[in-house]
């Protein structure tokens, strides 16, 4: 591992949602607030707002001040950073974009989250003042400052310094939580390494490599009468089909992205004999985003994508069927596809393999306050509001199931992962701050009942490839992050050869790659790298689970009665 602290990962992700809550719906605070009230219990200290502006020009306080700074019980370097909070500008480039963005259901319950600590005076949940006064700061010739924030306020308000403590250690519980199951896999694939013969690798084909055929790419444009749903649909496949039926596999993008992020894994695998297909998701894609961000829709994605997505990926299968003898003469085996999904679209393919939403579970995951720290909870939360009743979106033809950083933990509980009776395997990043290790990944995998099952985990691996962000996104990380991260060639080797290794065992029935889903290939491909990647299987998962319940035991979180 790194010098990189999870840390930086949590802080900057909390005070960015605070910098881009949203005002929409409100009018402008006409005056501002005079004091700031911190209560601890029946303990109180107020202050006011000029002090604190003294405090951070010229670092003199002010007898009230200090006298909070020890009801705080802050040292000399809280004193400091504190200061330093109180005039540094949050790294927001475009106010009115970031409204629009967290004038979401996303962003509602972010800021419910922190109006549970900063409250009006009298103890009221604070959220639409917050919102206030963020967006007016945020649109001021000074930027978003604490102070700016403070003096944008248009009343009192008090913070409720328990819950702020509650907060904190929230936040140090995910961090530490994270370590411990980073390390708990860690060592399970080393007992597994241990107990596995001794192969030379080095010796037999690289899954990493690109295989020895030629890819071809074509488009289809495709329309799902029945749903009145235009889609496109990426297909790679090699220039030459074998006389063997051919295998397909279909990859689903997450959200805010599109198939043509997902080419690297197409080519790989299209290199090697398969057909691929990844399906345009027209309502949760980067089109989408860009509608939402110019003001055109209200949301990052549509809500039915919940039910939409699935339905997307069978009927892309549904086409391949209709197209097999004019395009591929017939040879394509559509009753053994794989299929691949990435964030939302690990949702996506999880639900085709036949998990159903436990609309029960996922309310109460959504009510409890840790919740709000797990980003991708936000977005499942959404499916609330859907029409609660059954959906089964599992299509017999799929096989087997490969995700990487599956959005999946609250919509899809124990009874649903257990409904998935195909081989499947969860890749996870321990740098994952969108879809979080410890919240999405390490839960799920021993929910999962099926015997043949893996759990990849990637250090340094971060969602996303930042190589390929916008400089404004990488400018704000490198100013908010001291963020060290892997090549994106090796994670793509870590990946490409799994997935390849993993689709050849389970739907081309290739024994010759059973060797490569070993935690001890995992070993090989790490050696000499400073990021590493660790495999366990299914004789690893009762002693994950395990680590999970004495975990929750230990540091008495509240686990929901549906769970």
């Amino acid at each position: 591992m790194t010098s990189f602290s999870l840390n930086s990962l949590f802080r900057p992700l909390a005070s960015a949602v605070l910098g881009t809550i949203t005002s929409l719906t409100l009018s402008l605070p006409t005056y501002a607030a005079q004091k700031v009230y911190f209560v601890f219990d029946s303990i109180g200290v107020s202050i006011p707002v000029s002090d604190l502006e003294t405090y951070a020009e010229t670092g003199e306080l002010s007898q009230q001040l200090d006298r909070y700074f020890g009801l705080a019980g802050a040292s000399e370097e809280d004193r400091n950073a504190f200061r330093e909070a109180l005039s540094t500008p949050a790294p927001i480039e475009d106010p009115v974009r970031f409204s629009r963005l967290l004038n979401t259901d996303e962003g509602e319950r972010i800021l419910n989250y922190f109006g549970k600590v900063i409250n009006i005076q009298g103890g009221r949940n604070g959220k639409f003042l917050i919102r206030g006064a963020l967006v007016q700061a945020a649109l001021d010739d000074e930027g978003l400052t604490l102070i700016n924030f403070l003096n944008k306020l248009s009343t009192n308000v008090q913070i409720d310094l328990k819950k702020a403590i509650r907060l904190a250690r929230q936040v140090e519980l995910v961090v530490d939580g994270t370590y411990l199951f980073i390390d708990k896999v860690t060592e399970l694939a080393a007992k597994e390494t241990e107990k596995t013969k001794n192969i030379d690798f080095s010796q037999l084909t690289d899954p990493r490599k690109r295989g020895n055929l030629k890819v071809k790419k074509q488009t289809w444009n495709l329309t799902d009468e029945e749903r009145e749903r235009d889609f496109y649909v990426d297909v790679y496949q090699p220039q030459t089909l074998g006389d063997q039926p051919v295998p397909v596999i279909i990859i689903s993008h997450g959200l805010s992205s599109r198939p043509e992020d997902f080419k690297k894994w197409a080519r790989h695998l299209a290199s090697y004999g398969y057909v691929v297909a990844l399906p345009q998701h027209p309502g949760s894609d980067v089109k989408q985003t860009e509608d939402f961000l110019e003001g055109y829709s209200r949301q990052i994605f549509i809500r039915d994508e919940f039910i939409d997505r699935p339905l997307d990926i069978s009927y892309t299968i549904d086409e391949l069927e209709r197209r097999n003898n004019s395009l591929f003469s017939g040879k394509l085996d559509l009753n053994n596809v794989g299929v691949a999904g990435h964030s939302f679209g690990g949702y996506t393919m999880f639900a085709i393999a036949g998990a159903t939403p436990d609309f029960k579970a996922l309310e109460q995951d959504c009510n409890l306050d840790i919740g709000d720290l797990n980003t991708a909870l936000l977005l499942q939360c959404r499916a609330l509001k859907l029409e609660q009743k059954e959906y089964n979106f599992k299509d017999e033809r799929v096989k087997a199931v490969f995700v990487v950083n599956p959005v999946n933990s609250g919509i899809f509980s124990t009874k649903s992962l257990a409904q998935i009776d195909i081989p499947a395997f969860i890749g996870a990043g321990s740098y994952d701050p969108a879809t979080p290790f410890i919240f999405e990944q390490v839960t799920s995998y021993p929910r999962l009942k099926v015997p043949q099952k893996y759990l990849q985990l990637q250090e340094g691996q971060a969602h996303v490839d930042f190589s390929q962000l916008d400089a404004g996104i990488s400018d704000m990380l490198e100013t908010t992050i001291d963020l060290t991260l892997p090549s994106p060639q090796l994670l793509d080797g870590y990946t490409n050869s799994m997935m390849l290794s993993f689709f050849e065992v389970y739907i081309r029935n290739n024994p010759q790659y059973k060797s490569f889903l070993t935690s001890s290939y995992a070993q090989y491909l790490s050696q000499d790298q400073n990021f590493k990647t660790h495999l366990i299987t299914e004789k690893s998962s009762d002693e994950l689970n395990q680590a999970i319940e004495d975990f929750i035991r230990d540091n008495n979180i509240v686990v929901p009665t549906e769970r």
